[in-house]
This record gives structure tokens, C-alpha cells and sequence, in this order.
């Protein structure tokens, strides 16, 4: 089993058993607060709980629970599905503890905006525990930084826009051999919502994520109901 696996799985476990089982014990107050039960209009912040919770959905639904568990299953075969069940119940704590931190060490621009996220509770987090720890934080911080552009451009651009093609080419034979011009208008495309920000890209996401659940998790029953003998062996 690869190192990083079980650093992650044992980081969770720890924050899970650290919070007291906080995944448990608060997932009625979260499902409250994306209904907007905590909204108020003064807070702080660009954008409402549940279009946050679309834009962080927007990166994962495709990458991660379809093409991702779709390559686990194939290399480990149908016993990797309980492994990831079990894992994802630590992680969700582990996710829980660093949208916390991105919470509390954030910076508030002149114009309003809002910037945070490990990079920044990285450096502000460890530099107020002293300086020695500042400049580890730092150095986490810009690290962790570079790797995100990295993962942005290999998981986040390469990976979806080849397996869109690739869906997209085998329904519509015309688009075979197009690969390239398929990109630049997927990139256009894109473009268009993130240059205004977060708010546009959350007024996007907002409407178009609870379409992908809801197709996602019907077409889920859809392919348990045809394969239904099989769930036994699996």
C-alpha cells in the first residue's frame, strides 16, 4: 500500500478520534447549514454555505468518483470499493479540521474579497505559534502552492479534458481527430466562469452541480438495477 494512503488514512483517524467523531456528531448541523438555516446577510464572505459546497463538489464529481473509483476498481478489483467506503469516513473529518483552519486563518482584501485555504492557514497558522515555526509554515505554504498547480494542470485540465473527449468522440464519431479543437472551446468555455471569480463561478456551479448529483445518483441506481445479479459476487 503506498506510503501517502496511509499517512492520509492515519491523519484522518486521528482528527476523527481528536474532534470525538465531530463527521458523526455533526452531519444534521451541516446539512442545516447548507439549507441556509445559519445565512445571514452580515456575515463575512463572498458566496453562500451551499454554493461553496457546489463550487468544492464542481472538482469532484467525475474526477474522483467516477473515473477515480473506476481505475481502483480495475487495478484492485470490487474489494477496493469497501476500502474507499471505510477510508472516506476518516477523511471527511480530516476535510472537516482543514476547511476549520481555512476559516480561521484567512486574509480579507481591501476590496472584500477573500483569499484562504492551506497556503494561507500553512503560514498565518504556524507563524503565530512563534518564528522557527513561521518559516516552516512558509515553506509548507509555497510547497504546497506549487503542488496544487501541478495536480491543476494534471488531474484538474489533462485528465477531465481527455476523458470528456474520449466520452464525448465514441458517442459522436465526428468529433474523432478533433482533440485539439475540442480543447481550445473546452478552455473557452471554462474561461469564461472562472475569470470572474468565485462568485461566477459559484453562481455557475450552483445551478449546474445539483443537475450532475442528480443524474449521477440516478444513473448510479440505474446501473446497480441492470447489473442487480451481480452484487452478490461483487
Amino acid at each position: 500500500v503506498p506510503f501517502l494512503v496511509i499517512f492520509l488514512l492515519l491523519g484522518g483517524i486521528f482528527f476523527t478520534l481528536w474532534y470525538r467523531w465531530i463527521n458523526v456528531r455533526g452531519f444534521k448541523h451541516s446539512v442545516e447549514v447548507i439549507q441556509g438555516k445559519y445565512d445571514r446577510p452580515e456575515d463575512p464572505g463572498e458566496i453562500s454555505h451551499f454554493r461553496a459546497l457546489t463550487s468544492a463538489l464542481s472538482a469532484t464529481i467525475g474526477l474522483g468518483n467516477i473515473a477515480g473509483v473506476a481505475v481502483a476498481i480495475q487495478l484492485g478489483g470490487p474489494g477496493a470499493v469497501l476500502w474507499m467506503w471505510i477510508t472516506a469516513v476518516f477523511a471527511m473529518t480530516a476535510k472537516f479540521s482543514s476547511c476549520t483552519l481555512s476559516q480561521l486563518y484567512r486574509t480579507v482584501n481591501s476590496d472584500g474579497s477573500i483569499s484562504g485555504g492551506p497556503m494561507y492557514y500553512l503560514d498565518l497558522g504556524m507563524r503565530s505559534m512563534g518564528p522557527v515555526w513561521g518559516v516552516v509554515g512558509k515553506i509548507l505554504a509555497v510547497m504546497f502552492a506549487i503542488m496544487v498547480m501541478g495536480g491543476a494542470i494534471g488531474g484538474g485540465n489533462m485528465f477531465q479534458a481527455n476523458q470528456s473527449f474520449e466520452i464525448l468522440s465514441g458517442q459522436f464519431p465526428m468529433l474523432e481527430g478533433n482533440g485539439f479543437w475540442f480543447g481550445i472551446i473546452l478552455a473557452v468555455l471554462v474561461g469564461v466562469v472562472i475569470i470572474g471569480g468565485i462568485n461566477s463561478i459559484a453562481n455557475v456551479t450552483g445551478k449546474i452541480v445539483p443537475i450532475m448529483a442528480a443524474v449521477y445518483i440516478i444513473g448510479a441506481f440505474v446501473v446497480i438495477g441492470i447489473n442487480i445479479e451481480n452484487i452478490g459476487p461483487a
